[in-house]
């Protein structure tokens, strides 16, 4: 039981690195963001359609058809955080935009005392502020800049990091079904949103689509979103809460470090601040202390 536990961790620490390294790679192909995020959905849609098919696992339609609505909206929002997440990775550092994306944590506390009525504890007091005073350090905002960094970037993290939020309380109302069921769905949703707006607004970046992006968009869809969605599913079911979050913060560590060793992107002493500030107060916020 103890082998098997460690494994899951293993499982899902992996898919985390994984995950980690989602932003450099779409910052490195000469693609709009919406054509990244619909090739991002529809390659890991067919990933996760043909696990289903190892398994010989058939969907719940009647689980699918009783959570329609939240399913609908959290693919709609997941198809606008990606394209918002990779724009953000463009037009600012990886690390400034990973790190701008972690503000989700503040932004649900914000959302739950604004819409759901929470009440305002200590938990909520201490990471709004820190994820806050985090994103002014990280964006250069103390400490007078840092190479790279944009504040329309930051703005498109930020934006993402509400789509996801709006993702994540959409998932709390979706109940008894599967995870890649739902996961397949929110999916094809995306696909649905993603295209149009793919030939509407970005029909002049498929022109300049070569064999030479392909790779790279194959990368981002069989591993960072097939094979990292069924390891994190796979590990994420069979753990407790509390380690399934503190391993998901693996992602935007490696995120900077590898933007930073590997790739030269600059951050700076104000943007380690930053970085401690907003993964720090991102931590403190799934522990229930003070309520």
């Amino acid at each position: 039981m103890k082998n098997s536990n460690n494994l899951n961790k293993v499982a899902l620490a992996v898919s985390m690195i994984v995950f980690g390294t989602v932003g450099i790679f779409s910052k490195k192909i000469p693609l709009p963001s919406g054509i990244i995020a619909l090739a991002r959905a529809s390659i890991g849609a067919v990933m996760l359609a043909l696990f289903m098919i190892l398994r010989k696992k058939k969907p719940c339609i009647a689980a699918i058809y009783k959570n329609a609505i939240p399913i609908v909206i959290s693919g709609f929002a997941l198809g606008i955080n990606w394209i918002l997440f990779f724009l953000a990775c463009k037009t600012t550092t990886v690390p400034t935009a990973t790190l701008s994306y972690y503000l989700a944590p503040a932004i649900l506390v914000i959302l739950g005392v604004l819409i759901f009525n929470d009440k305002i504890t200590l938990k909520a007091v201490l990471t709004v502020p820190l994820s806050i005073i985090g994103i002014a350090f990280a964006g250069g905002v103390v400490g007078g800049g840092i190479d790279g960094v944009s504040a329309y970037g930051i703005m498109c993290g930020v934006v993402a990091a509400v789509f996801y939020a709006i993702v994540v309380i959409c998932n709390k109302f979706i109940k008894d079904i599967d995870s890649v069921d739902k996961t397949l769905c929110q999916f094809i949703v995306s696909i649905v949103i993603l295209l149009p707006y793919v030939l509407i607004a970005e029909r002049d970046g498929l022109k300049n689509f070569s064999k030479d992006m392909m790779l790279p968009l194959l990368i981002i869809g069989i591993l960072h979103t097939g094979i990292a969605y069924v390891l994190y599913f796979g590990a994420a079911s069979k753990l407790p809460t509390l380690n399934v979050a503190l391993l998901s913060f693996i992602d935007p560590i490696v995120s900077v470090f590898v933007s930073v060793l590997l790739f030269e992107e600059k951050i700076g002493v104000y943007g380690i601040v930053g970085a401690v500030l907003i993964i720090g107060s991102s931590v403190a916020s799934e522990f229930n202390f003070g309520e």
